[in-house]
Order: C-alpha cells, then sequence, then structure tokens
C-alpha cells in the first residue's frame, strides 16, 4: 500500500472508530447508568440513538451539498466539533431536555463526520479506484465497539460516566479535529485525466434509467438494514428462543462480529476479481438464508452456528456493497451526493429497524419475525439482481 494511501486510511479509521465508538455505540455501555441517574426508562435513554439516526437521516442531503461546495474533509472537520459539542451536552444533562437535544447535536455531527464524508474523502483522493481503500477502512471501522466499549468502561469506572463523556469529547476535539483538518490542508494530487476520469459515468443510462437505479439502490440499501440493524440488538434472544443456552447464545453471538469483519477482509483480498454487484447479490443471498435455517431446521448447536456464520458474514459483505454501489452506476465526481441521498432511506432504516422487529418478535413470535426478515432480505437481492441486469444491458461498467 502507498504511504498515502496508508496515512489517508490510517486517519480516517481512527476518527472513525472514536466517531461511532463514542456516539452510536456508547449507551452499550453507559445507556443504563445514564437512566437511573437521569431518572428515566431504560428504553427512552436508548431512544437516544433513534434520535441520533432519525437526524443524520434528514440531514443526508444537506450532508451532500456541504460536501460538494467544501469538501469531504472540512465537512468532517465540522463532524468531530460537533459530535464534542454534543456529547458534552449529555455529559452535562440532568433531564430529558438536554439529554434529547445532546443527541440531536450528535446527529448533526453523525451527519457530518461518520460514514459517507470519511467514504467522499477517499474518493475525492482516488476517484474510481477507491473501492479497495473503502473496504479495507471499514474492516477498521468494524473494530469501534471492540476498542471503544473497554475503553469507555474502563473511563467510567473512574471518573463515572460524566467524566467518560468528557474525556471523549476532548478526544474529538484534540484528537478527530486535528487530523481531519490536517487532511483538509493536505493538496489532493490527482492529474487532469484522473480528474476527467471522476466525470466519466461508468455506465450509459438516461436519465429516467439513472433514476430507476437510484431507487434500486436506495430499496435494496435500506431493506438490507431493515433486516440486520433489526435482528442485531435481539440476536442473543432469537438465538436463546431457537434452543441455545444463555451461554451459547453469547459465544455464537459474539462471533456474528468476528464474521462481519472477516466477510470485508475477504472482499478486500478478492480486489478487482470482485464488484459491488456480485458482493451485493453474495451478501442478500446469505442474509435470506440465515433466517430460512432457524425456521426449517432444529434448534442445535451446529444449525444456530450456521445460522450467525450466514447472518454475519452477510451482513459485513452487504455493508461493503451498501457503500460502493453508488460507484457501479454513478461517476466520481456525484459519489458524495448520491451517497448522501441514499442516507437518507438508510438511516430511516436503520432507525426503526430494532423497534420494528422487536415488536413483532414479542408481539407475533419469533417465526412471524424471522419471516419478514428473510422477506427483507429477498427483497433486496432482488433489487441487487435487477441492478445487475440493467449493468449488463448497458454494455460496460458494472
Amino acid at each position: 500500500m502507498p504511504l498515502r494511501r496508508l496515512a489517508l486510511v490510517a486517519s480516517l479509521a481512527l476518527c472513525q472508530i472514536l466517531g461511532w465508538g463514542t456516539t452510536f455505540e456508547m449507551p452499550a455501555v453507559f445507556g443504563r447508568a445514564m437512566a437511573t441517574d437521569l431518572g428515566m426508562a431504560n428504553e427512552l435513554a436508548f431512544a437516544g440513538l433513534t434520535v441520533m439516526m432519525l437526524m443524520m437521516a434528514a440531514l443526508g442531503p444537506f450532508t451532500g451539498r456541504l460536501i460538494a461546495r467544501h469538501g469531504a474533509a472540512r465537512t468532517l472537520a465540522l463532524g468531530s466539533l460537533t459530535m464534542g459539542a454534543g456529547l458534552l451536552v449529555l455529559a452535562a444533562a440532568q433531564g430529558i431536555v438536554l439529554y434529547g437535544l445532546g443527541w440531536l447535536i450528535l446527529g448533526f455531527g453523525g451527519a457530518c463526520g461518520l460514514s459517507v464524508p470519511s467514504y467522499a474523502a477517499v474518493v475525492e483522493r482516488e476517484g474510481n479506484g477507491a473501492k479497495r481503500t473503502i473496504g479495507i477502512l471499514m474492516i477498521f471501522t468494524g473494530l469501534s465497539s471492540a476498542i471503544c466499549w473497554p475503553l469507555l468502561s474502563l473511563a467510567s469506572e473512574a471518573v463515572g460516566w460524566r467524566g467518560a463523556l468528557i474525556g471523549a469529547a476532548v478526544v474529538q476535539l484534540l484528537v478527530c479535529l486535528p487530523v481531519h483538518l490536517a487532511l483538509a490542508r493536505m493538496p489532493i494530487q490527482r492529474s487532469a485525466e484522473d480528474r476527467a476520469a471522476d466525470l466519466v459515468e461508468p455506465l450509459a443510462m438516461s436519465p429516467a434509467q439513472a433514476r430507476i437505479a437510484f431507487a434500486l439502490i436506495a430499496l435494496a440499501t435500506a431493506l438490507a438494514s431493515l433486516m440486520t440493524f433489526g435482528l442485531s440488538p435481539i440476536l442473543l434472544h432469537v438465538l436463546e428462543v431457537s434452543g441455545a443456552t444463555p451461554a451459547l447464545a453469547l459465544q455464537l453471538g459474539s462471533l456474528r462480529a468476528v464474521f462481519g469483519i472477516a466477510a470485508r477482509a475477504v472482499d478486500v483480498v478478492l480486489g478487482k476479481r470482485s464488484s459491488p454487484l456480485t458482493t451485493g447479490l453474495a451478501g442478500t443471498a446469505m442474509l435470506t438464508a440465515a433466517p430460512l435455517i432457524i425456521l426449517f431446521t432444529e434448534g442445535t448447536p451446529s444449525t444456530l452456528f450456521a445460522f450467525v456464520a450466514l447472518y454475519g458474514f452477510g451482513s459485513g459483505v452487504t455493508t461493503i456493497a451498501r457503500a460502493l454501489l453508488p460507484l457501479s452506476f454513478f461517476s466520481a465526481s456525484r459519489f458524495a451526493q448520491q451517497s448522501a441521498r441514499l442516507a437518507l432511506p438508510q438511516n430511516l432504516a436503520n432507525a426503526t429497524a430494532p423497534v420494528l422487529m422487536t415488536a413483532i418478535i414479542d408481539r407475533a413470535g419469533l417465526t412471524a419475525g424471522l419471516t419478514l426478515a428473510t422477506l427483507f432480505a429477498a427483497t433486496a437481492f432482488a433489487a441487487i439482481l435487477a441492478l445487475a441486469v440493467m449493468a449488463r444491458r448497458s454494455g460496460r461498467g458494472g
């Protein structure tokens, strides 16, 4: 890996790990403690995540315009600044008003500082060749909970959750913000030919076909998110209801993240032998098959392992496809805009999925919940298959 690319991946990976780990992943460590101290129900405390994701969804188009006008690195810097402010507001909260305001601010910070602007920063520097670098970046980003949970727990034991949030804010302001500002000052070294290539559309599509492609990508990625984000928070419950002991459920649940990271690594290793379309088809096929194992087999350790393997690997592969599909249908110069527009349905799905899937399984039973999850994944597979047909008929790209 060239030194310039290594520095880019290292700086973005560090900030994405700290960004996701101190915001979206943080309630897993502090959520119940915050609820107790603030005198609110646990579900109300965890609803902060929903507020954050809804805010990120609403600001998706705004993020795209911000990146187009000021560049991805400056947008990331604004995200770090805002996430730091949001964490400070949460640390100062004494009731629901400041608590909700803190999550709203974190939602603004997440829209500017998480995922889409980070990938856009790579595309600004590498154009159509950014797929491999984004895949590498996503491998490290997947480690956010594994790295930040222990650090947040240690900080909480030492200074309490409020002190830990202040420390997380300081990290955003004194680590991530300077890194992003330094990235903004680095010149984007690309030739005139490279910049001209960024304007070339990968597929010969009419405006109507481009709108259909965008709608299919939005449908596929939103439905895949409904399935993966819906099952993830209740995975241990699903395994136990399916026949696993609590100890086995915990072991299998822990393997899910391992399979997800392994899937991203395999896709990176395959490199040009893979594409977002084939990755998306493989991922959604595995997500479709995973719940069928529980629905049509006995809940033995081996079948539950197969379920977790397909679900974990499929989730990891689909996450890569979700980030890279816009590059298969739109020019690199339009990547940030289209990705930011896609963030609206994706984040709406992320916000509603846990509530929807939990409510269905609790009220209608596991079979109904897993049947719905299968339908989500199968429809996402069909949408990506339709995209593959469009790419083949165009006669070039994909």
